[in-house]
Order: C-alpha cells, then sequence, then structure tokens
C-alpha cells in the first residue's frame, strides 16, 4: 500500500535516536563497535528480559529521596505538625515520578543528557549562569548527605562532626574506587542498610500505631496550620524535588544500549517510567513511615519531658530514640548505622550528578579519580566550614537552608527540561503529550510561585523585625531586591526563550516507513546500525 506524504506526515513516529545537530550539524557521539547487528536481538528477547536490562538508574536517582536530608525534614515535619504536611510528600514524589520520566525521556531520545543540551541550546553568558546554578544544586543536595553520614560517625565513634566530614569526603572516594571490583555486591549491601532504617521505622510504626484515618486524610487533604508550616512544606518540597536529580537521570539512561527503532525507544522510555515509579513508591511508603513515627511519639499524651525537650529541635543527631521501643538501648547504634548507609548512598549519586553537570556544560576531559575529587571537594567545603564554626547544631541548621536552596535552585533545571522534552525540535514525535505538558507545568509553575513567595515575604519580614541598625537593613535591601528581581528575570526569560538549536533529525521517508513497522534498518552492507551508545557514559555502574 503507498503511504502518502501527508500521512507520513501526519503519523510520523520517527525513531531515529539522536542525530544531535547544532545549528544544523550534526555532532557524532562514540558508539560501541561490537553492538553491531543486535538490536534485532534485543527486540526479540522477552518483555521481563528487556525491563530487567533497563533497571538501575531509576533506583540510583531514588537514593536521593531517602537521603539524610529528606530524613531531617521529615522528621521535623513529624514533630511539628504531625500527619498534617503528608499531603506535600505525596504531591512531591507525584510530581518527582513525572519530571523523572521526562528526564529519562530526553536522554533516550536524543542520545544527550541535559547539562549537554543547554550548553548546545543558550548563549555562553546564560550556559555559565546555569552550570554555576547547578554547582550550588548539587554542592546543597550533598550538604545534608555529608553532615548526615558525620552524625552516624559522631554517634558510632564519638568523633567530632567535622573530623566526620573529612571522613565521608574520602570514604565516598574510596566506595567509588572499590566498586570496579564488585559493584553489584556493594550497591546491594548499601541498599540493604538503607532498608534497616526503613524496617526499624516500619517496626516503630507497628508498636506507635498511629491513626490510619489520621494518616490518610494527612495524605488527601491538605492544611498549613500553625507556625512554621510553610517553611517545613517548602523544605519538604526542597528536600523531595531536587534539580540535580533531572541533570542525573537523563544521564543515567545513557548507560543502557537502546535500539534505534520506535518499539525500542518506546519500550525503554516505558520500562524506565516503570522502574521510577516502583522506586519512588518504595521512597513514599519509607517517608510516610518517618513522619508518622515522628508525629505519633512527638504527639504523644505520655511523652517524658527529656523526650518533649527533643521533639522541639529534633536534628538527625538526637533523633536515635524514636527507635527505643522497637531496638531497645541498641536503638541509637541501628539507627547510626543505616544513616551511615543512607548519607554514603547517596554522596554517590551525587559525585556522579556533579561529575555530569561540569562533563555537560563544560566539556572538561579529566580522569575519573580526578573528577571524583575535585566533586567531593567542592561539595564538602560549605559543611566543613560550618562544622567547624557552628559544631552539630550549626551543622544541623545548615541542612534545613540546604533545602531551601534547592527549592530555590529548581526552576533553573526544570524550566529547560520542561521546554526541551516539550519540543519537536529536541523530541520529535516523542515530546510529550498536551496533557504531560499542562500537568508539568501547572505543578512546575505553582511550586516556583509558592518559592518566589516565600522568599520575597520571609525575606521582608525578617528585615522589617531584624535588630540590625537601620542603615544596615537598607543596605541589605538595596543588595537583595534587585537580586530578586533578576531572578525572576532570569525565570522568565528560561520560560519564554524560543528554542534554536535542533537535536533531532527525522529519518529518511523509506527508514521511516520500516522503523514505524518494527523494522530494523540495516546498513548497506547487511550490518544493522549502529546504536549511538554513549561510550563516555558506560562506566556507570550498573549490571548489564
Amino acid at each position: 500500500m503507498e503511504v502518502t506524504r501527508d500521512e507520513r506526515d501526519s503519523d510520523r513516529v520517527s525513531s531515529k535516536r539522536v542525530a544531535a545537530i547544532d545549528g544544523l550539524k550534526e555532532a557524532s557521539f562514540p558508539v560501541d563497535a561490537d553492538n553491531k547487528c543486535k538490536s534485532d536481538e534485543q527486540l526479540k528477547a522477552p518483555r521481563w528480559k528487556r525491563f530487567l536490562a533497563h533497571v538501575g538508574p531509576g533506583f540510583l536517582v531514588s537514593l536521593a529521596y531517602l537521603d539524610p536530608g529528606n530524613l531531617e525534614t521529615d522528621l521535623q515535619a513529624g514533630a511539628n505538625h504531625k500527619y498534617e504536611l503528608l499531603w506535600v510528600i505525596l504531591i512531591g514524589l507525584i510530581f518527582a515520578l513525572i519530571i523523572q520520566s521526562l528526564a529519562a525521556n530526553l536522554g533516550v531520545v536524543t542520545g544527550r543528557h541535559l547539562a549537554e543540551i543547554c550548553k548546545s541550546e543558550y548563549p555562553i553568558f546564560i550556559r555559565y549562569c546555569l552550570w554555576l546554578l547547578a554547582e550550588v544544586a548539587v554542592i546543597a543536595a550533598d550538604i545534608p548527605e555529608v553532615i548526615g553520614t558525620a552524625f552516624a560517625l559522631n554517634i558510632l565513634f564519638h568523633i567530632p562532626i567535622w573530623v566526620g566530614v573529612l571522613i565521608t569526603g574520602s570514604n565516598t572516594l574510596l566506595l567509588l574506587g572499590v566498586q570496579r571490583y564488585g559493584v553489584r555486591k556493594l550497591e546491594f549491601i548499601i541498599s540493604m542498610l538503607v532498608f534497616v532504617m526503613a524496617a526499624c521505622f516500619f517496626g516503630e510504626m507497628g508498636y506507635v500505631k498511629p491513626p490510619a484515618g489520621e494518616v490518610i486524610k494527612g495524605l488527601f487533604v491538605p492544611k498549613l496550620n500553625g507556625d512554621g508550616a510553610t517553611a517545613d512544606a517548602i523544605a519538604l518540597l526542597g528536600a523531595l524535588v531536587m534539580p540535580h536529580n533531572l541533570f542525573l537521570h537523563s544521564a543515567l539512561v545513557l548507560s543502557r544500549k537502546t535500539p534505534a527503532s520506535v518499539k525500542g525507544i518506546n519500550d525503554a522510555c516505558r520500562f524506565f517510567l516503570i522502574e521510577s515509579g516502583f522506586a519512588l513508591f518504595i521512597a513514599l511508603l519509607i517517608n510516610i513511615a518517618v513522619v508518622s513515627v515522628s508525629g505519633t511519639v512527638c504527639k504523644a499524651r505520655d511523652l517524658s519531658a527529656d523526650d518533649a525537650e527533643k521533639c522541639s529541635d529534633l536534628t538527625l543527631n538526637s533523633a536515635s530514640f524514636l527507635l527505643k521501643n522497637v531496638l531497645g538501648k541498641s536503638g541509637s547504634i541501628v539507627y547510626a548505622i543505616a544513616l551511615l548507609a543512607s548519607g554514603q548512598s547517596s554522596t554517590i549519586t551525587g559525585t556522579y550528578a556533579g561529575q555530569y553537570v561540569m562533563q555537560g556544560f563544560l566539556n572538561i576531559k579529566m580522569k575519573k579519580w580526578q573528577q571524583n575529587l575535585l566533586t567531593r571537594c567542592i561539595a564538602i567545603a560549605p559543611s566543613l566550614v560550618v562544622s567547624i564554626i557552628g559544631g552539630s547544631a550549626g551543622a544541623g541548621r545548615l541542612i534545613i537552608i540546604a533545602s531551601m536552596i534547592l527549592s530555590f535552585e529548581l526552576p533553573f533545571a526544570l524550566i529547560p527540561l520542561l521546554k526541551f522534552s516539550s519540543s519537536s525540535t529536541k523530541m520529535g514525535p516523542h515530546r510529550n503529550s498536551i496533557w504531560i505538558i499542562i500537568i508539568s507545568w501547572l505543578l512546575g509553575l505553582m511550586i516556583i510561585g509558592i518559592n518566589i513567595y516565600f522568599l520575597s515575604t520571609s525575606f521582608t519580614d525578617w528585615l522589617l523585625k531584624s535588630s540590625l541598625p537601620k542603615a544596615g537593613r537598607v543596605i541589605i535591601g538595596i543588595i537583595v531586591f534587585p537580586l530578586m528581581a533578576i531572578y525572576i528575570i532570569a525565570v522568565g526569560y528560561l520560560t519564554f526563550r524560543k528554542d534554536t538549536v535542533i537535536t533531532f533529525a527525522p529519518a529518511s521517508d523509506k527508514m521511516q516507513i520500516e522503523m514505524e513497522k518494527g523494522v530494523h534498518i540495516c546498513s548497506g552492507d547487511g550490518e544493522n546500525e549502529v546504536v549511538p551508545y554513549r561510550e563516555d557514559l558506560a562506566d556507570i555502574p550498573f549490571p548489564e
């Protein structure tokens, strides 16, 4: 049957993965010569085998939703507001699932991760600004992970927090080096230790028996009652929806050899969505358990005076008493071990994110150990300074500040992702559907609007009530208010700027028709077309 040009244009679902074009000049990526003639076999494999081949990126990304920063904000939200902020966690993780799947789709379809596309799309000044903001986001995300690990070492060995920060930095490099000798075993051990904490909180939840009705009501009935509810809600969102995860996920999917066909690309996007959904559902259950335990214990009528004082200023360093009903005196040890595992596993993901940000925006070619060392040094510097000056109290406050910084940073990764994944010049026919565009933009703009409103009103309120001299407040206002205006202008620029760089090249007419039938295209010598597989990202530690 003859296919007309109009039919091809209307039904086009091109699958030519990546043909990246900067200014209409095609860019080439390293390809795996041994990968030829394998795509047909991959597509004929059972669906469950193909799904298992894609498992990995979503679960590693989900570790960021179980890091010490999430634990700290969950504990404080439960202690201050009981179950009333559970709806924030639900909305945050639903939104996280949407944007993480968009990041994965962007990598699968274009063959490039978010930082690389930003580099090719934006002018040099904007590009460097986005790079600096992305680095700040990586540092802010790494602060809770480093400090949480330092707290764990403090509980276990009674060493100073700042020494724990130094050990954390060097220990992460050691773990990254050890991975080449047994990464699957290492990741399995770390994951099991992380879930030790989950098991403890689920056990504690079974002991304290939070009212199921109140928990469900907290999940589905939005409330912001009481002092600090808005700040705690924004801190929860900041800890859940992290900008560095968008750069990370779009790069991690490139470690998978996706067949260059309609079926191959669509299956890969579907598999990554299912995997991310399952991983984030587990993260949701764990976050609910942490909030429920904290809220039930700290709002109990028979709470001792000592525990009430701890609940009034709950931190990672003092929260082990929540597990005493399950583990008794050994609760603090198990809590510290689980916190150590949580911090270490999430710092590994932070290290990878920092590498991809630097590689994508700056195209720096460095040895792996040099990249790891540079990323670690940049990330631990703020934590080290604060822990030396402020001790454990200052380090605990820094975690909340870091979460709010992540909320502030979110638009500068989220808006480019939403625009690129919805653009036909970037994604071709694989761009977002109209419903995904509407939902993702509404949720994104809502979060951005809340952040801008909260930051501006909080700063204004602090400035008016500050004990600083009037001249000092005037100077601070002169400096900060223009920065707020620049922030709003920058968000508007990213939102309304028209994309100019094409990163999707449609296949030829003949190739198009065959691909739409699920046929993989072969070259003139009979060999299958090489899948655009990224060797520079091939050493990501996942099982093949």
